[in-house]
């Protein structure tokens, strides 16, 4: 008796699993360039806010703790100064936000010339800072041939020197027409997202136009408040190019926020260890206003 034979099933070889890279593995040379550019120096800077570092004795560099800290929290001058950043920042935040909502309204409604005013209001924004102040400083603000003055002297006033008298008032008023065009258009854009059914039921149940805005608009806003009120104070808390072109940080300290205080320290008296300190300063009081006036909103639209 013979026995069958059995072919032996051929086994296919497991074919060779390749280096596959991971979507996290794929943010990581992105993640890693962020560190290196911006992390890394703001290490640097609380490092070097612990000494008495200055570039005209680069030889002497002795470590003296907190004190660049206490020197800019405790001088009176430099109060004030802390002061006029938080001013600046406020005022034109406000500003913005009031004046960008008006404009959001107004384009959002259909007349002609809608699209070229669009572009006008926005062109503004594309302007860049140090301009901005010579353009402010030489043709509307100037005392002897400055529009304003102009304006006054046509109605029998005297001409004012907007820049030495009101110095605070008129930086605010050229970052305000610099700025007004972002939150116009973030604002814009959360007003044409609103569904028309919204405000037509709310006119069906005779609601008055500020209620209309009361209860339907500003609730659906608060998103893209959210987003102005979040850029504009990171961005606001920074100015520095029309300060430098415009009054300098005066008259006096009349103008001088942290940003230019860092620049007179750095790059005039060549004091790295006192500019580090308020760069770390700016970058902590950036940090802290942001997150508080975020959750204010927050807190309000939880509220309403």
């Amino acid at each position: 008796m013979t026995a069958a034979a059995t072919p032996h099933a051929s086994v296919a070889p497991a074919p060779k699993r390749g280096f596959r890279l991971t979507p996290a593995a794929l943010i990581w040379p992105a993640l890693l360039y962020l560190i290196l550019t911006t992390q890394v120096p703001f290490f640097m800077t609380v490092y070097y806010s612990f000494f008495r570092y200055n570039l005209a004795i680069p030889g002497a560099r002795p470590f003296i703790g907190l004190d660049n800290y206490k020197n800019l929290l405790t001088d009176p001058q430099n109060l004030t100064i802390l002061w006029n950043t938080v001013v600046l920042a406020g005022g034109t935040l406000i500003l913005t936000l009031i004046i960008g909502a008006a404009l959001a309204l107004l384009l959002n409604r259909d007349f002609p010339g809608r699209a070229l005013l669009r572009t006008l209001l926005i062109s503004s924004f594309l302007v860049m800072p140090v301009v901005t102040a010579v353009v402010w400083k030489n043709m509307l603000l100037n005392p002897a041939f400055g529009f304003f003055s102009w304006v006054l002297t046509s109605l029998g006033l005297p001409p004012v020197d907007f820049l030495a008298q009101h110095p605070m008032a008129s930086v605010i008023a050229m970052i305000t027409w610099e700025w007004t065009p972002f939150a116009m258009l973030i604002l814009l854009t959360g007003l044409q997202s609103l569904p028309d059914d919204q405000l037509e039921a709310a006119r069906l149940d005779g609601a008055s136009p500020w209620q209309e805005f009361r209860y339907v608009v500003l609730p659906h806003w608060t998103q893209a408040i959210q987003v102005v009120v979040l850029m504009e104070t990171i961005a606001l808390l920074q100015v520095y190019g029309e300060i430098y072109g415009s009054t300098s940080g005066g008259p006096g300290l009349a103008t001088t926020n942290l940003p230019y205080f860092i620049y007179q320290k750095a790059f005039a008296e060549y004091n790295i260890g006192l500019a580090s300190a308020a760069g770390v300063i700016t970058v902590v009081l950036t940090n802290v206003l942001a997150a508080y006036m975020l959750r204010l909103l927050t807190r309000t639209s939880r509220s309403e």
